[in-house]
């Protein structure tokens, strides 16, 4: 494979600069796609923390501070032009780091992290509050002011994407940072310490700390003065988060798991449906929190779609994810792979059927590498059908009329995201109604415009993202009543 060349090391970014742990110690950092160790990472621990919360905390009454809206608009830009500038590096380090296709790092990871801050930028500038008159007796006016120091823990599936999602909208709101990359994919989140320098953030306003969840993450959910904790990743660690920060009373804004239902109706564009369905099922190894894990057809179009899907999805090419013809990368590590692989037999225990993959491509002894996999033959019962597997499984159920789909589709802990294929207008807007998820496509899915509300119901998630919903969490209103 092409994916011999090393990464960068990952060290801590405190005030500034570059800074190992002061223990010394480092983890080997683990090429997905070979197996073998590309980088080391700094770990650190509560002094690490300490350290860049009380850099964040008074950088939080520095220069940045004084910036005016112009000037803040123009360092948030520069930070997404710099990315840019640095895309094929950048691409090529996440795919090394994440085991994802390089034409996916380019296309979407990286080009979608820069359009975060260009976003954050132009949606800054038509940022207002409120302003009301009581009769002739007052006059109330909002003043919006930084939450404060925000730690900001990421997940590992898109490393640079979700952390920059995060990052622009707290940056843009004037507040100070601490990052916590994920473990297993720390390289492009920790260089964004240097982007954002080079770009003109003032020392101290983002700071990077990397290390495990146990030592760093709660040390960060725990600290009295980290003001909010926004995250992405899985409902368990989410459970945690909230219980370690009770007792600082931190705003928290979460997007967690999900298994997200796709309903085809027999009268959608099949040929449309399967096209859009193979990248909701299998783009980035199914490891994105939004594809479509759970697969409902309308009996009378099941088994031309499920031929079809099938054909298709045996057409796609599992391997290097240097080589420009793959599709499907590699999963992240060992023991997710392990977990994914046991989802599969699992699934054969509860009456299934393996219809296409299942199994390590041949030829591809290294790397943590599994054909795309299409269940049938489960019902909603089962573990396959209910657990989120976060990888490139998913299963194919009929069903006969709207009341029953919808039963089977709200039947779930999550609710993050639905898709619904249908040319009937009425239906369309009838089943999105009913739907129980934060983020509904019709005849489509993933298509973002960053102004609109995004997050999970139920297990799925706390708050909401993007345009104004972001500025609400890493905001914080005063209100000013005037007497007249």
């Amino acid at each position: 494979m092409s994916t011999l060349v090393k990464s960068v090391d990952s060290l801590h970014f405190i005030n500034g600069e570059y800074v190992p742990s002061l223990s010394g110690k480092v983890k080997d950092n683990i090429n997905p796609a070979t197996e073998e160790v590309i980088s080391v990472i700094a770990q650190g621990g509560q002094e690490e923390v300490d350290t860049a919360v009380a850099a964040a905390k008074k950088a939080l009454k520095g220069p940045w501070k004084k910036f005016t809206l112009d000037q803040r608009i123009a360092v948030i830009r520069k930070i997404g032009d710099i990315i840019l500038e640095r895309k094929d590096e950048l691409a090529r380090l996440e795919s090394l780091d994440t085991g994802k296709p390089i034409w996916l790092s380019t296309a979407i990871d990286i080009s979608r992290s820069a359009f975060n801050f260009h976003f954050f930028a132009d949606f800054l500038r038509s940022v207002g509050t409120e302003a009301y008159e009581t009769d002739d007796v007052a006059f109330n006016y909002s003043i919006r002011r930084p939450v404060g120091v925000v730690g900001i823990i990421s997940p590992w599936n898109l490393p640079l994407l979700l952390m920059t999602w995060k990052l622009a909208p707290a940056l843009a709101a004037g507040n100070t940072v601490v990052i916590k990359p994920a473990s297993l994919t720390p390289t492009t989140a920790t260089i964004i310490g240097e982007i954002c320098k080079e770009a003109g953030v003032p020392d101290g306003v983002v700071n990077i700390v990397n290390g495990s969840g146990g030592l760093v993450g709660t040390a960060l959910t725990e600290h009295k003065d980290v003001d909010a904790i926004t995250f992405t990743g899985e409902t368990v660690t989410g459970q945690t988060i909230m219980k370690s920060a009770a007792n600082t009373l931190k705003k928290l804004s979460y997007e967690l798991g999900g298994k997200n239902p796709n309903v085809i109706f027999a009268d959608a564009d099949l040929d449309e449906v399967i096209e859009t369905t193979l990248k909701s099922s299998f783009i980035n190894q199914g490891e994105v929190c939004l594809c479509g894990s759970r697969i409902y057809v309308e009996r009378s179009a099941y088994d031309e779609f499920l031929e079809k899907f099938v054909a298709k999805t045996k057409e796609l090419v599992v391997g290097d994810p240097f080589d420009p013809a793959t599709k499907v990368g590699a999963l992240i590590g060992k023991d997710h792979y392990e977990r994914v692989l046991s989802f599969i037999e699992l699934a054969k225990e509860e009456g299934g059927e393996i219809v296409a993959g299942g199994k390590r491509p041949e030829g591809l002894e290294k790397g943590y590498f599994l054909e795309p996999t299409i269940i049938t033959g489960l019902d909603r019962n089962c573990r396959v059908v209910n657990e989120e597997i976060f990888g490139p499984v998913v299963t194919v159920i009929p069903f006969d009329t709207e009341e029953d789909v919808l039963d089977q589709v709200n039947d779930t802990d999550y609710g993050l995201s639905a898709s619904i294929w249908t040319n009937d207008l009425r239906r369309a807007h009838r089943v999105a109604k009913e739907v129980e998820a934060g983020i509904i496509w019709v005849n489509t899915w993933f298509l973002r415009d960053l102004r609109t509300p995004f997050g999970g119901m139920k297990a799925s998630g706390i708050g909401r993202e993007g345009g104004i919903h972001s500025f609400e969490f890493y905001s914080e209103l005063s209100n000013v009543c005037i007497k007249l």
